[in-house]
Formats: C-alpha cells, structure tokens, sequence
C-alpha cells in the first residue's frame, strides 16, 4: 500500500518518563483465532467475570434487533466463546453482503465495514469456507486500494479513526491468509509514525483535540486498533505520541458537564462542530475510550482517578452497546481519589482550559479556548467560554445544519456565534469557506488560510506556515484551589487591518464568579467592539444586571466596564439576523442559546477595557453578591464579596485577594 503523503503534571511527567523508556516488545502474529480481542480462553474468561455484561452481550445476539455493527461484534463474540457455528454464520452472513457488495470510497464508513467483516471473520473462522477467505481477502484489498488518497488529512477527521482501524482489524483477522496483510500494516504504522502521532503531539498535546467534539466520534474506534496491534503484534502505538495519550482520559472525563443525562450518560461541552446536543451513541464511545486508556495505563494515580469518574456510569447508555462494557469495562482496576483530585486541566495542543468547581453532580463547570487552526471543524472562536450550573447558561451558538451550508458559513462557525470579541470594519469580506458562500459582515476572526476549508494537511505542512496558523494562545494558566487564573492573547485572530489587540484573562473564584477582563484595541475609534455572549435562554434585567434562567441554573451577568456601555439582546426572529441578512438554521440540532447578548462602549475609542462579573447558581437565588470596580493609575480594580482582583491595564498582570 502505498503512503498517503501539582498532581496531574507530576503524573504525566512520570508516566511519560517510564513509557519514553520501554519501547516496544514486537513479537509474530499468533496463527490461532481469535487473536483480535485475544484468544477464546482469554474471552471465556471475561464471560466468567463479567457475567452482567456478557449477558446482555448473549441478549443483543441472540434476539435484539440491532443495527450490523452492533449485531455483528455480539454474535461474533457469543459465538467464539460458546463455539457456537449457527451464530458465527449469522454474523457472516451479515459481512457477506458488504464484502459482495460495491466498494464504499472516501468520505463514507469503509473502515467500519472492513472491521465489521475482520471481527466475524476472527471470531467465527472456522465456519467460511476457502472460497469465502478468498472472497473476503479481495475485498479487502480493493477497499484498501480504493481509499489510498481517502482522509489523508491527519488534522481532519480523525484520520486513524474512520480510516485506518479498519484496515488494521482485517490485516490483522486475514494476517496468514492474505498476502499482502504485513505490507499494509507497515504502511499504516509508517504514516502514523511520520505523519499521524506528530498531529497528535502537535494539536492534541494535553489530551484535548483541535478538531473539537468529533474526537468523540473517531477515537475509540482507533483506541480499539490500538489494542489490537498491541495484542496482535506488541506494537504500542501509545508510547508514538505520549503527550496526547497519556493525557487524554483525562481530558475526556473534564470534557464531561457534570450531571447524569439520558439514559445514565454523560453529555460531552460542545468544542467546532458536532456538540452532541442531542443524545447519541458517541457519549458510549467517549466513555469506552476512557475506559480504554484507563486499562492500558492502571498503574497511574490520574487514571485510577479516571477510573473512579467512569464508574458513575458503568453501564453504556444504548443497551445494544452492551459489548463495549464487556470488552472494556474493567473493574480490577484500583479506583483512585476523584474528590481529591485536581479541579482544572490545561490542553495545550488545542488551546483549552477546563475547571470545575468540585466533583460533585451539581457543580459549577467552565471551558475556554484559545489556541491555533489545524482543521476545517474548527470554529473561529477563539477566546470563547461556556457556563455550566446544573444545565447549560452560556453556550455555543448556532446549529451545524450541514457542512458548508449558508447557515453553518454565516454563522454557526462564526464568531458572531460564540462567547468572544466582533469589531466591525464595515469594508471588511470574508472569503468562501467549506465550499460555502460567505455574504455576512460579523466584525469577527478571519479565516485567510491557502485552503478553503482552513485545514492543514500534517505537522510538517503545519510548522511551515506557524505564522499563518498561529493565531492565539493561552499566556498564563495557573490554579491556586480557591481560584483559578488564565489569560489568552486572540489578537491574531483578527485582521491585523482592524485589531491591533485583542487579550482575555478570566479569574474564576470558587465555587461560582468569573470576573473576565477584555482589552481591546482597534485600529480606529469608529470600528465599533461588541462583546458577546449566547444565553440559553432570554434573559430578565433585575437591578442593573441580566440574569439568565435555564431549568434549575441561572446565571447573573453584571457588566461594569465600559462605563457607558449599550446592551442589545438578539432573539427570536432576529438571533440570527445581522449585517442586513438572515441566516436561519435549516434544521434544529437540539438545545441552543436562545438569545445573543451584545454589549459595546456608548462611545468610539481606539482602545476598549471590557470587565464582566458572571456567577453562576441555583434558579432559586434571587441575588448574588454585586461587584464593585474601581480605575487606579494603570490598573483596574474589582471587589466581589471578600474578593479583590486587580488587573493592570498596559500587560497581562493580576493580583488575587481570594
């Protein structure tokens, strides 16, 4: 095939240390089935300790109505640990009509299918017949053949996930049989080491992920590859990009809001595209992941502490799924301190921040980002935050209707959509994105990147253009307990033609108030600045402040500098009207803020100062304590309470008096 061209930190740097040093203990493939998920004497094993999950695993095989995928791994499953040949036919039969059938080339789940085929295949190989082996071998050769130049971006997609743990899992099943299976491994392992884990390391550093809420949709599917080649052939692709793995359950679970959502899930912040508003099976596969990571890397205090977090749902959310808690749920791992566990995490690949303020249910939850564009998923949002108090209060705007679509180019992946800065040149344009047709004037972040979907191919394609890409950072992440500080600098985000600054630094003070400071500074006074945010819901003016209620949380906005500032509120028939233009959704994707909040200065200044006190609580407080602001020579003061936070105004300087 040829190749497509401080507890936490204490934590990684230990386990970073110790995997650096153990390379990898390669050995032959074994010749006996099954082999991906280990062999029958390992399965029946787990049957006899997870009875629970095995059972509902035998349910879903023997008599639930499930869509391929699902039916397949459990009739496979049941199937070699009962040795039970009707089942394997059954579940061959259902491969059959993908490996007869047409190709599937590109954007489309061919891998899924060539693992659907490699599962049954291993688990029930002693029911296909020569002619089938051959049969299955072709296709699988031709799906690999037709998909070289498919999902090469490694940024984009998750490259590993949709593309390559299918390849994988049927080199793997067909290893002896198909001739050519050892030079497609060695193809996939080449491009992952060259092109694949240095995106990782690069925007994937810290266990976040630039691409946002689709890494819930393609990393345990890669995870699952990962395993097998580590069974299969003692290849640790882990140990290939460290400062991504051995993070990465980590920031899975604070990717989490807190609560227990439908079906006993979890429902992941939204991150760029996807935002998983409605319930779906890819809360399973974060979960799964999780579990994944957890199990390879038990030895480690953060994941045992991981472990104790997954545990509040120890059962996947879609009853058919009940294969993934039997192949992954592993209760002999040691559960590790979760209440003592650290109440933030800094992804630095992607440029997010994540707190809580405990790791109760009912817990106050933020997420910020500020970092630089590697892929097309991507929103230009940087210096964006989301507000979490039993239901979600500040959120991500718009709904991804479709990919390129008028509403999802004008405004879902727009700044106008999200929690951050517009500064309006009224003879500013926007080039097309996602092949869409940009017509809408925001005021907000560029997007003048050589391709139109503002992706980039690899890290080496990445590092040649940083200065392009580069366009925001986190300054300062510091958690102290009682408080927790950051500050970005977003300035390159913005035309250089309009913005000359553009900085954030949030002070979050446990468990409830955010105090935010913004500077601004345009390139002309009469470029008007609006600082946004997206309430879920339309909020009520009581004694000078907005407060926003939605179901059991509410959240108080009180806005004190600029000292003349004007307030719009945009809903209903107007939240996605701007610029003389409407850009309605063409389909609703679940929950979404209801009301744009624009606040901007009453009068043109060239430099702006934007200083905000949100505290989040129960619907039932009818008040919090007000904030007080006061402008010393070349500093800004605010008391909340017995809190006093000082900002200096020329650099990115604070003091906390908790």
């Amino acid at each position: 095939m040829p190749c497509a061209r401080t507890y936490l930190l204490l934590a990684a740097v230990s386990l970073g240390s110790s995997l650096a040093a153990q390379g990898e203990d390669r050995h032959a493939v074994p010749r006996e089935h099954p082999r991906l998920f280990g062999s029958r004497e390992r399965l029946v094993r787990l049957a006899e300790e997870r009875p629970e999950a095995y059972r509902r695993v035998v349910a879903v095989a023997r008599g639930g109505e499930a869509d391929d995928h699902t039916k397949v791994v459990s009739l496979s499953l049941v199937a070699a640990i009962e040795e039970d040949e009707a089942l394997a036919r059954e579940a061959k039969a259902v491969v059959m009509r993908y490996v007869d059938g047409p190709i599937r080339v590109g954007h489309t789940p061919f891998a899924a299918d060539l693992a659907l085929a490699a599962i049954a295949y291993d688990h029930g190989h002693a029911v296909w017949s020569d002619g089938e082996r051959q049969r299955l071998v072709e296709y699988i050769n031709r799906t690999v053949d037709a998909n070289v130049d498919s999902e090469t971006h490694v940024f984009h997609n998750g490259w590993y996930g949709y593309k390559n743990w299918g390849i994988g899992l049927a080199c793997y099943a067909t290893y002896y049989e198909n001739p050519r299976a050892a030079e497609i491994l060695a193809a996939l392992e080449e491009e992952f080491r060259e092109r694949a884990a240095p995106a990782l390391e690069r925007a994937g550093a810290g266990g976040g992920w630039a691409e946002g809420y689709y890494i819930h949709y393609w990393l345990y599917e890669w995870l699952v590859f990962c395993e097998v080649a580590r069974r299969c052939e003692g290849i640790d692709y882990y140990a290939l990009a460290p400062r991504f793995f051995e993070q990465r359950a980590v920031a899975g679970m604070f990717e989490m809001y807190p609560g227990i959502a439908e079906y006993g899930s979890r429902r992941p912040v939204p991150m760029g595209d996807g935002g998983g508003r409605r319930f779906g099976g890819d809360r399973d596969k974060a979960l799964s992941a999780r579990r994944i990571l957890v199990n390879r890397f038990r030895d480690d205090p953060a994941h045992r502490a991981v472990h104790a977090f997954n545990e509040t749902t120890p059962r996947s959310s879609v009853g058919n799924n009940a294969y993934k808690d039997f192949l992954w749920r592993d209760t002999t791992v040691p559960p590790g301190d979760l209440e003592g566990f650290p109440l933030a995490h800094h992804s630095s690949g992607p440029g997010h921040v994540y707190a809580r303020s405990a790791w109760d249910e009912d817990a106050t939850y933020f997420f910020f980002r500020a970092g630089s564009r590697f892929t097309a998923h991507q929103h230009l949002d940087n210096a964006h935050f989301v507000f979490f108090k039993h239901a979600e209060l500040a959120g991500d705007g718009g709904h991804y209707d479709g990919f390129g679509t008028r509403h999802d180019v004008n405004y879902h992946l727009r700044t106008i959509a999200h929690n951050t800065i517009l500064v309006l040149d009224p003879e500013e344009t926007w080039p097309g994105i996602r092949a869409g047709t940009v017509t809408g004037n925001d005021g907000g972040q560029h997007h003048d990147w050589p391709h139109h979907n503002g992706a980039v191919a690899d890290a080496e394609a990445w590092h040649a253009r940083r200065d392009l890409y580069e366009v925001a950072r986190i300054t300062a992440f510091e958690d102290r307990g009682d408080y927790l500080y950051l500050a970005a600098d977003a300035t390159r985000s913005y035309r250089a033609a309009k913005l000359e600054e553009f900085t954030r630094q949030i002070v979050y003070l446990r468990p409830d108030t955010f105090v935010i400071f913004d500077r601004v500074r345009s390139t002309r006074p009469e470029l008007k600045k609006t600082w946004l945010l997206h309430a879920m819901r339309v909020p009520d003016e009581h004694d000078g402040r907005l407060v926003v209620t939605h179901g059991p949380g509410r959240l108080f906005i009180e806005t004190l500098l600029p000292a003349t500032a004007e307030t719009r509120l945009a809903h209903g028939d107007d939240l996605y009207r701007y610029d003389g233009q409407h850009f309605p959704p063409a389909r609703d994707t679940g929950p979404a803020p209801q009301c744009r909040i624009e606040i901007s200065p009453g009068e043109a200044a060239r430099q702006d100062f934007f200083l905000h006190v949100l505290t989040t609580a129960d619907a039932a407080t009818d008040s919090v304590p007000r904030a007080r602001a006061s402008a010393a020579a070349g500093a800004v003061e605010v008391t909340v309470g017995t809190a006093r936070v000082t900002f200096a105004k020329d650099r990115l300087d604070v003091a906390v008096r908790p």
